[in-house]
């Protein structure tokens, strides 16, 4: 899973987001101030940062300042002032996202996927390649194989097995994965999320004996690291 560094010098929030993203799976580490959160942004090999403006020692725009001179990693800001200047700041500086406080973990949580996508540090993504267990899912080569056996999937279920593995760890909404398998202009079966699902329970959980996708009453499905 992709490695987060959370600067804030907020413990109680530090601490808090911390403990969420571990949740979700994540590696995270730490800075309580900017100058902290310069060195480690600068020496540490971090898939996103998550960074706040007001910060002791350096604000939060001269730590993006001086880390966009050495590093293209994303970064959303964080601030407790819903001014435009920061914001308009912020992403002249390089920023990728940002919001404001208070916020909802669960945006925080989509967002900070989106980004991950977008710059190819996605969760448990190398290559292009995603594993769970004896499953082997090569993306550029549209490939699923179950210890070496071929999945036989549709171009359908592929797409479906690619999100779900993708996000692994993180409960997706029958919407989120209609929206993103089917796309927003999808006209069909409302059901037609879960027919998929049992499609690919059938050739991979029924036919190896294993319990890939779990799903998650009232909410949606995951997948679960092994």
């Amino acid at each position: 899973m992709p490695d987060i560094l959370i600067v804030e010098d907020d413990e109680h929030i530090a601490r808090f987001l911390e403990l969420e993203l571990c949740h979700e799976g994540y590696t995270v580490a730490k800075a309580l101030d900017g100058r902290a959160g310069l060195d480690m942004s600068c020496t540490g090999n971090f898939d996103l940062i998550v960074l706040d403006i007001m910060l002791p020692a350096l604000n939060g725009l001269e730590v993006l300042r001086r880390l966009r001179k050495e590093s293209d990693v994303p970064v959303i800001l964080l601030t407790a002032r819903d001014a435009v200047a920061d914001k308009v700041s912020g992403l002249d500086l390089g920023a990728d996202d940002y919001l404001t406080k208070p916020f909802a973990i669960e945006e925080l949580l989509a967002r900070l996927l989106v980004l991950l996508r977008k710059s190819g540090r996605r969760p448990g993504s190398a290559d292009g390649v995603l594993t769970w267990e004896k499953l082997t899912v090569n993306v550029p080569a549209h490939e699923a194989v179950w210890d070496g056996q071929d999945l036989g999937l549709t171009s359908r279920e592929f797409s479906l097995l690619q999100v779900l593995l993708e996000n692994r760890n993180i409960v997706l909404s029958r919407d989120t994965l209609l929206e993103r398998v089917w796309s927003y202009d999808f006209v069909g079966e409302t059901n037609v999320v879960d027919v998929y699902i049992r499609y690919l329970r059938q050739k991979i959980d029924e036919r190896f004996d294993v319990r890939l996708i779990q799903t998650v009453r009232g909410v949606g499905y995951v997948i679960k690291d092994a």
